[in-house]
């Protein structure tokens, strides 16, 4: 099961009451002192999310093994727990020196004045412009950065050949809008039988925003507009995500989609894919390429999601590591953080199922290595997430009005009375989280 199934939700007003009066409470940390991230001695505190814990351990093992002054102790957090115990954390004086976390998470701690700002540091280093634009988006509040990113689990549309060899069609051409998609996935459903040519876990609301949401985002449109703290939601007059609901509805009724995505709640992600029944899959590295044979790796391709009718762009999940003001030892959580983004270390990130966030890393040997592991590496500046104090809320919970508009837009009484209703339960748990 692909972590975004189960993101926690339900935390802005909680976390906006836990970190109340944080802001001033604990020392603030300086990172334009002289040897900062250098030489550092004693221990690093570092919490990472459980469901990203295999892309940190091998990292965390390796910088002990090469830095007898200076070790790490890691210390997995479940990812529905996270934030609150963060905030938990840090409203006890208490927090650890590096926090893994999801970088959709980053605005709700940086927003409430409570991690360091690393500006100084962050820019300074050599690799700085080949970072992930959609990472940085996240770590960056009036000009200033609060954190580095680390990992990436990114969205594409993965395809299998072999089926469209099979349907006489070429990947490219037939991935690059709306309009050469169901052409596309008819072709695919003409071979017959239990092959589709398309799928996705309706049921799941995690999933759901993660693969659909890029289609909107690749003609520069989101479904919020203003700056974190004044956000209303974008919804009615969205001419992209009309497009995109009525594409997807599109698929379910002309039985493109299996019947089962009505209630498929992600719990066997992929497995259809990896079957070789399904000619495209709207996912993710892990979902398809590491769960799978290594016969259907021979026929996996991978592109960028497309917008309606022109443009790709893709989900920019994955985590940032960021370092909480009263941290004791911060010189050494950045001397770490510099350690898990270098090269050697994020070239090997693939291996648990997730990207390097530097584009520099697809090296000829890295590409050889992972072939399908450097499409957004070689796109890095059209990756993207919302910047937001409300995404649980208003994406991956069952509750939530991107969720219920997905559904009752596809499956249910359409478009128009799917998106009107959206919009005031945007603009309600907008105003809830910023207030």
């Amino acid at each position: 099961m692909d972590r975004r199934t189960f993101l926690a939700g339900g935390l802005a007003g909680g976390l906006a009451m836990a970190l109340a009066g944080c802001a001033g409470a604990l020392p603030r940390i300086s990172s334009n002192q002289p040897g900062f991230g250098a030489a550092a001695t004693g221990t690093v505190q570092v919490w990472c999310r459980a469901a990203t814990q295999a892309g940190l351990t091998a990292t965390v093992a390796s910088f002990n093994k090469s830095h007898p002054n200076l070790q790490v102790n890691l210390t997995p957090i479940p990812d529905a727990q996270y934030v609150t115990k963060l905030a938990t954390a840090i409203r006890g004086g208490d927090p650890p020196d590096v926090v893994d976390m999801d970088d959709i998470n980053s605005m709700l701690f940086i927003f409430r004045d409570v991690f360091a700002d690393l500006t100084s540091v962050v820019t300074g280093l050599d690799y700085f412009p080949k970072l992930s634009t959609g990472h940085l988006h996240l770590l960056q509040h009036k000009g200033r950065y609060y954190g580095l990113p680390y990992l990436a689990d990114n969205s594409m549309l993965y395809v299998n050949t072999d089926l469209f060899q099979r349907a006489g069609l070429d990947v490219a051409e037939s991935t690059k809008d709306f309009a050469s998609l169901l052409d596309a996935v008819r072709a695919i459903r003409k071979i017959g039988g239990d092959t589709y040519c398309w799928t996705i876990p309706g049921n799941s609301p995690g999933i759901l925003g993660f693969v659909t949401q890029p289609h909107v985002w690749a003609t520069g449109t989101d479904m919020m507009q203003g700056p974190v703290g004044a956000q209303h939601g974008h919804i009615t007059g969205n001419t992209a995500l009309e497009q995109m609901l009525e594409f997807y509805r599109q698929l379910w009724k002309d039985n493109l989609i299996a019947r089962s995505s009505y209630s498929d709640a992600g719990t066997t992600w992929g497995a259809d894919f990896r079957a070789g029944t399904v000619g495209i899959m709207p996912g993710n590295y892990s979902a398809t390429w590491i769960a799978a044979t290594p016969g259907m790796r021979t026929k996996m391709q991978n592109v960028l999601i497309p917008g309606p009718t022109s443009g790709r762009s893709f989900f920019d999940g994955g985590d940032n590591m960021c370092i909480p003001n009263g941290a004791r030892n911060p010189s050494g959580g950045w001397e770490f953080m510099k350690y898990a983004n270098a090269l050697p270390q994020q070239e090997l990130l693939p291996n648990g199922g997730y990207f390097p966030t530097r584009s520099d890393a697809a090296t000829p040997a890295y590409r050889k290595q992972f072939p399908l592991a450097s499409a957004t590496l070689d796109n890095i500046t059209k990756g993207y997430a919302p910047q937001t104090l409300a995404y649980n809320l208003l994406v991956n919970q069952p509750s939530s009005p991107y969720f219920t508009m997905f559904r009752t837009a596809v499956y249910g009484a359409g478009v128009a009375q799917a998106m009107n209703a959206a919009q005031p339960e945007y603009d309600r748990i907008l105003n809830e989280a910023q207030s």
